[in-house]
């Protein structure tokens, strides 16, 4: 009896040995060999929220998938995502709602080898791909294919509702109508009369109709891709479709038909088309022809909705759109955009999702998350040697999210850091007890309010004049800038650096220039109490975007790298999301107090 217990024991272990190997062993998932699931690489920045987004999946279904994500996750994990059931279709072009499936790319995979492997020509994954490129087609990354796009076949012999056996012949490059008729024994007359699309002519691509009166073995096979061809249209060189005047479209809320009091969206919007204006106007100067199209497109989705149809016919021929604001008049224009190719930039909002699906978009206000993981690592790289401390001073807006994602940064590159609970009556010793004589020293309010910056400042201040064995810094955020007229001495005195999407230095002779022509132009000051300043960021944004179309036109993404644009106040960094989407802008400035009361400001991309 022992012994039969023993041998069943035996065998269960043996099962699961094999069981656990076959698991271990078990060769990477690829949508080829399981098609429920994919993987997808964190990048920097990115959220399950984000990920679902760009998949149209639920975040739960990522939650689900894999274990610890709902807690967090960072640059460079490994996530199972499922794939979306597709109904399989016979279809030469993808489904009408878009839909897709998703391919990671394995060691050693080529474009050629994916077309193949789906059946699909290498032109297809490009085409739905606008981010494609020798250097993105990489192992790890994620491509998309068109759901139920199959490789075109060159000819298919049917039979029509007659009896009658027809060829469906595909028109290759270089194709006649004098070849056709020729090959397949029939005259221009009746393949018209087959084919009236052919009155408008032969095109690559088509799909005729032609009575079969040859014999089938005389068909015209469908030569095989040559593996070389396809792979280099990944190095294909992209010319630059220029234009002689770029063509704008402004679509902005501005209320000007209302007798109401101006409201701040009015203020900012207006301040952000004056600025505008001065960069058209630069750019003249410059030798350069700017057409601006304006349009008030009010604070619902109304009016636009009504521009978008009766304007069509101009604003389809313009070269960029930018404007909008609300997440529903922004949705509005993207679609648009997406459908009349034309590249749309976000200028205002950074809590939009259209970007992770449209390849036209420009999305100027970075996402939160990326700013957090940019300020983050810039923050553990220029802190890496100092004695870092997280001061919780228990006061209003705690920026928790960018507080964990540095930490997180920290933890991951073994840099120590202490958190210190601020209380009043010990708070001077307290402190003064995690200062390190032997390193420098930064502070972090977890608190980004005015209300912490006071309770901190004057006993720093104190210790720094007499106490000079402490090197002392503070590393805050981009809301402090507003806090200059309470704080700047301080600031300096503390040797202070803060992370920005936005700053500008009065004291740069272009600032200066653009105040002077602004008050030319307009007889007024930029409002002080705007941060940031919208007439600035019109000026940058235009500056940036209309050089880009005259110097390298329509497609200037292709040349994003050679663009050099010295901002005033915003600084530029567009990298696409994916390989399907668009663009979003991830440059930040670390902005530094100097002791000497000179502020230096360095781009961190």
């Amino acid at each position: 009896m022992k012994g039969i217990i023993l041998l069943a024991l035996v065998w269960v272990f043996c099962s699961i040995a094999i069981n656990t190997s076959a698991q271990t062993n078990r060769p990477a998932i690829n949508n080829a060999e399981e098609e429920d699931i994919f993987y997808h690489t964190v990048e920097r920045g990115q959220t399950v929220y984000s990920i679902a987004k760009m998949y149209d999946v639920k975040p739960g279904d990522i939650h689900r998938l894999n274990f610890g994500s709902d807690e967090t996750i960072k640059a460079g994990d490994k996530l199972k995502i499922p794939q979306k059931k597709i109904a399989k279709t016979s279809v030469s072009k993808p489904d009408s709602d878009g839909s897709y499936i998703y391919h990671t790319i394995q060691a050693r995979e080529t474009l050629y080898g994916v077309s193949k492997q789906y059946g699909i020509s290498g032109e297809s994954i490009v085409e739905a791909n606008p981010g494609l490129s020798h250097n993105s087609f990489s192992i790890g990354k994620t491509i998309r294919i068109p759901a139920g796009e199959k490789q075109k076949q060159t000819t298919e012999i049917v039979e029509n509702r007659k009896g009658t056996k027809e060829i469906y012949y595909t028109v290759p490059g270089k194709e006649t109508m004098y070849n056709i008729c020729r090959t397949f024994k029939t005259s221009e007359k009746e393949l018209l009369k087959l084919n009236p699309e052919l009155s408008g002519g032969l095109r690559t691509g088509m799909t005729l109709r032609i009575p079969l009166r040859i014999n089938e073995k005389d068909i015209p096979k469908e030569a095989e891709p040559d593996a070389r061809e396809v792979n280099a249209i990944l190095d294909a060189k992209r010319e630059i479709k220029r234009v002689n005047a770029a063509k704008i479209a402004l679509l902005l809320p501005y209320n000007a038909d209302k007798t109401t009091s101006v409201n701040a969206t009015r203020e900012r919007t207006t301040e952000f088309y004056e600025g505008m204006l001065l960069a058209v106007d630069s750019l003249r100067n410059m030798g350069y022809s700017t057409e601006l199209f304006v349009y008030d497109i009010g604070d619902d989705t109304a009016i636009l909705q009504k521009i978008l149809k009766t304007e069509s016919q101009t604003l389809e021929k313009v070269n960029l759109i930018i404007g909008g604001v609300s997440n529903e008049q922004i949705k509005l224009i993207a679609d648009f955009a997406k459908a009349n190719k034309i590249k749309y930039v976000i200028p205002f909002t950074s809590k939009n999702d259209e970007v992770l699906n449209n390849a036209y978009i420009f999305q100027v206000n970075t996402p939160p998350a990326y700013l957090f993981a940019n300020a983050s690592y810039a923050g553990a790289n220029l802190f890496a040697k100092y004695n870092i401390i997280f001061l919780d001073t228990k006061d209003k807006d705690n920026q928790t999210d960018f507080i964990q994602e540095f930490k997180r940064d920290l933890k991951e590159r073994n840099i120590s850091y202490k958190d210190v609970v601020y209380d009043a009556e010990n708070f001077p010793a307290t402190i003064q007890n995690q200062l390190s004589t032997t390193k420098p020293n930064v502070l972090m309010p977890i608190s980004s309010s005015l209300e912490a910056l006071t309770k901190i400042k004057t006993v720093l201040r104190m210790i720094v004049d007499k106490q000079p064995e402490y090197v002392i810094n503070l590393f805050g955020y981009p809301i402090w800038q507003t806090y200059s007229k309470e704080c700047l001495d301080d600031f300096h005195a503390l040797d202070t650096y803060i992370y920005s999407l936005f700053y500008a230095d009065n004291m740069n002779p272009n600032v200066k220039t653009f105040y002077e022509n602004y008050k030319h132009w307009y007889s007024k000051n930029p409002a002080s109490t705007i941060y940031p300043k919208y007439s600035m960021l019109g000026f940058d944004t235009g500056m940036f975007f209309f050089e880009a179309l005259q110097k390298y036109g329509v497609n200037f993404e292709n040349n994003l790298s050679d663009i050099d644009y010295k901002s005033l106040q915003t600084g530029f960094n567009f990298e696409r999301v994916n390989n399907w989407g668009g663009f979003i802008n991830t440059n930040i400035y670390i902005i530094h107090y100097n002791k000497d009361y000179t502020i230096t400001r360095s781009d961190f991309k």
